[in-house]
């Protein structure tokens, strides 16, 4: 059974804006991304691009989970495989409160934007 959906896009040229300021930067990176997500990142060609891309998937997650979380309690984890999600924190405990026990990521991006769209499920 379907619990929540989301989807978000973000526009990429605002991303790598806000990762390239110079006093904000760094700050911005360490207090949305996991270390994780960010040697993922920065190991692409496109840093931006995928960037953006997770920062889509954290926003579409908390409009499935209905309510804001921090930005490091939703963390997309990329291994061989498909792009999955993985909850921490406050996060997993309202996902478990919701029933949820599945959770479904697709990410996409052009050059321009990037969009996910997340179905999490019972």
């Amino acid at each position: 059974m379907i619990i929540g959906i989301g989807v978000d896009i973000v526009e990429i040229p605002r991303i790598r804006a806000a990762l390239a300021h110079p006093r904000t930067g760094e700050r911005f990176r360490a207090r949305v991304f996991t270390d994780d997500e960010v040697a993922y990142c920065e190991r692409r060609r496109h840093a931006q691009e995928s960037y953006a891309a997770r920062f889509a998937a954290k926003e579409a997650m908390m409009k499935a989970l209905g309510a804001a979380m921090g930005w490091r309690e939703i963390e997309v984890v990329r291994g061989s495989g498909a792009p999955t999600i993985r909850l921490h924190d406050r996060a997993q405990t309202r996902a478990a409160a919701l029933g949820i026990q599945r959770i479904h990521l697709s990410l996409s991006h052009t050059a321009e934007t990037a969009i996910a769209f997340v179905v999490a499920e019972s």
